[in-house]
């Protein structure tokens, strides 16, 4: 499909195919296992790494799009799916722990992420802050509290480089690695991932809105992870905390006649 045709280049969507809310994960495997939590959910459209599934949460249509690793490709999607009538997006993903309370399986919801990445330089200066939309952090925050789940709210790092992070001593810069990475930790970032700033900027140049949430793995210093610990930090752990966090924004969307 051509994107002269209707459809967008890269995510091969066209106006019509989802509706206002999409779940993004970055693994297109991901996207079949989000959608079965859907009311009718159906295959849409898979390209490159960008794979669509769409469906219904308490009647209203809703989709789930991979974006793939790292914020070029999660914005390209973003941007794509904007054209397409898009305007509430929620990330859902994993990330690396940065503070002894951020355990393996818990839940971090993001409300601003440090921008140690270069996609969102091409959209704004580096002095504007890449910050979660409060209608996201709100349903999200209300649906980790009444599910039971331990969460925690605050800054995530988004980077560029997932071995700079996991092999520092391994690059030339190893030095300046280390000592960024320290300072966030003193800073109180709570993880390491790789998309939420660039999602952020893209949904903040657009006037759309856009949050995160995203489950615990490993330990701040980088201790080896019991099996208890790998079974409670699955993905699929994250997934019901998500979807009932998306609901929480329809309804409030519905009443405030959104």
């Amino acid at each position: 499909m051509a994107y002269s045709e209707g459809y967008e280049y890269h995510i091969h969507l066209k106006q019509g195919d989802i509706g206002r809310y999409v779940f993004l994960p970055g693994d297109p495997g991901r996207c079949e296992v989000i959608a079965q939590h859907f009311d009718n959910p159906r295959f849409v459209a898979s390209h490159r790494e960008h794979t669509t599934w769409a469906g219904e949460l308490d009647g209203v249509p809703v989709a789930v799009t991979s974006t793939g690793m790292g914020g070029p490709s999660a914005a390209i999607a973003v941007e794509e799916l904007i054209h397409v009538g898009a305007d509430t997006f929620m990330r859902v993903g994993t990330s690396g722990a940065m503070q002894p309370e951020t355990q393996p399986g818990n839940i971090a919801v993001i409300n601003a992420a440090i921008r140690d990445e270069g996609t969102g330089l091409h959209y704004l200066p580096m002095e504007f802050p890449a910050v979660a939309h409060q209608d996201l952090i709100n349903g999200l925050v209300a649906a980790s509290s009444d599910m039971g789940r331990r969460y925690h709210v605050g800054v995530s790092q988004s980077k560029d480089s997932f071995y700079g992070q996991h092999s520092p001593d391994s690059m030339p810069v190893a030095g300046r690695l280390h000592e960024r990475w320290d300072a966030w930790v003193k800073g109180g970032c709570l993880v390491s991932e790789m998309e939420c700033a660039a999602l952020f900027l893209v949904a903040s140049t657009r006037r759309v809105r856009a949050g995160g949430v995203m489950m615990v793995m490993g330990h701040h210093d980088f201790a080896p992870m019991t099996e208890e610990e790998k079974d409670a930090s699955q993905i699929g752990n994250l997934i019901p905390v998500a979807i009932e966090g998306m609901r929480r924004v329809i309804a409030a969307d519905k009443v405030a006649g959104r």
